[in-house]
Order: C-alpha cells, then sequence, then structure tokens
C-alpha cells in the first residue's frame, strides 16, 4: 500500500482560525515594539502595552501548539485492504494483502498444491473490534 492510503485523508484546519491568530501575533508584536519606543515617556501606558503585548504572544504561541497537537491526534488510520485467493480445485485459500488491480473472481498465481489458476473470491477491509464498540450506538 502507498503512504496515502495508509494514512488515509489529512485533517486540516480552518485558514481563518490560522489567519486571526497570526493577526492577533502581528498585533502582540506591534503592542511590544509600540512599549518600548513610549518607555520613556508614559511608563503607565508602556507597561499596560507590554502586557497586552506579551500575553498576546503568549495566547497566540499557546492556541498554534494546541491546533498542531490536535491535528496529530485527528489523523485516522485506514484498516488494511485483505484479498482472499481460493482455488477452485482443492479448496485451499491463501490471504494476502490487496495490490492493485485486484478485483472479485479474477484468476490469479497457480495453486501451490495442485498447480490449478487460483481465483479471488473476497476482498474486504480488516476492521479491529475496538473501532467497531467506539461506532455503535
Amino acid at each position: 500500500m502507498t503512504e496515502t492510503q495508509a494514512s488515509g485523508p489529512t485533517p486540516r484546519i480552518s485558514s481563518s482560525v490560522i489567519i486571526a491568530v497570526f493577526v492577533a501575533l502581528a498585533l502582540s508584536f506591534a503592542a511590544l515594539i509600540y512599549a518600548l519606543s513610549i518607555l520613556d515617556q508614559d511608563y503607565e501606558a508602556a507597561s499596560i502595552f507590554l502586557i497586552m503585548g506579551f500575553l498576546g504572544v503568549a495566547l497566540s504561541t499557546y492556541v498554534l501548539f494546541q491546533t498542531r497537537r490536535r491535528l496529530s491526534k485527528l489523523k485516522i488510520a485506514v484498516p488494511p485492504v485483505t484479498t482472499t485467493i481460493e482455488c477452485k480445485k482443492c479448496g485451499s485459500k491463501n490471504v494476502r494483502e490487496f495490490q492493485r488491480g485486484d478485483y472479485i473472481f479474477k484468476e490469479g498465481e497457480p495453486c501451490q498444491k495442485c498447480n490449478e489458476k487460483m481465483l479471488i473470491t473476497a476482498i474486504y477491509r480488516e476492521v479491529k473490534e475496538k473501532e467497531r464498540e467506539k461506532i455503535s450506538f
């Protein structure tokens, strides 16, 4: 299987959230710069702008790290696809990973026991029991 099939669809963050966080980060840096520029003239206003700037930077970076952490938790693992191949003559079964081009009733490689052509009888995803329990209502 390729990596894109194994990892599943990639979760995304809304672009408006990212834009809002970066705007808040830019405004926080602007408040810090402004506070440093007026530090000599008005100490009280400068201290307020310093507090606002540091809080803005801290909150913005916190939100960015939290969204990144949530993305790593949201990744969905796609269960593997399995192909079952059976011999029509002797009835032996072979289970292997799905390969591109597999379809039901396709003749496959020869049987190891009787050398007769084998037939693909099933293609399915293996779902674990834990996942079924979470989905059931």
